[in-house]
């Protein structure tokens, strides 16, 4: 299901951007720079989070660190990481899968300003395998996310 809906989502609104699906895993950052041939940093990880009773997916560059300060500044509270499973619920992607694409509701999306250093950034597209290739500029247009500068 998780995978169909990004393929999905990216019929309807950019059917210019193919879902690449791989033999092997990129579900994590180094895993995911390996299959698709990029620098770890490229790998623009979505990071599902809570603050107070808001949840929100933030997507940041693979090696960046969520820095507690700025984003308090940002959003006015502590992040906290959602447990696998309301990971899943909310955004029907598995972990290391997860996405701002294809979502069975929406949620706020933010960019962390450690992605715009690439002409290219490489998410992940519902699957554990599977990520497309776009801009940062073209991922922040495609999900109506909000640039921040919330990491280190």
């Amino acid at each position: 299901m998780s995978l169909e809906s990004v393929r999905a989502f990216f019929a309807e609104k950019a059917p210019d951007i193919a879902v690449i699906v791989t033999e092997k895993s990129s579900a994590t950052v180094q895993l995911a720079a390996e299959a698709h041939g990029v620098e770890p940093a490229q790998i623009a990880k979505t990071i599902c989070l809570r603050v107070g009773d808001r949840v929100m997916l933030v997507v940041a560059g693979g090696m960046a660190r969520l820095d507690n300060r700025k984003f308090k500044d940002v959003f006015g509270g502590k992040p906290r990481m959602l447990e696998a499973a309301e990971v899943t619920q909310l955004t029907s992607h598995p972990v290391g899968g997860v996405c701002p694409f294809g979502l069975p509701a929406p949620l706020p999306v933010y960019c962390d300003a450690s992605l715009r250093r690439f002409d290219e950034v490489v998410p992940a597209a519902g699957a554990t395998n599977a990520a497309v290739k776009l801009s940062p500029r073209r991922l922040a247009e495609l999900t109506g996310a909000e640039w921040v500068d919330v990491c280190q």
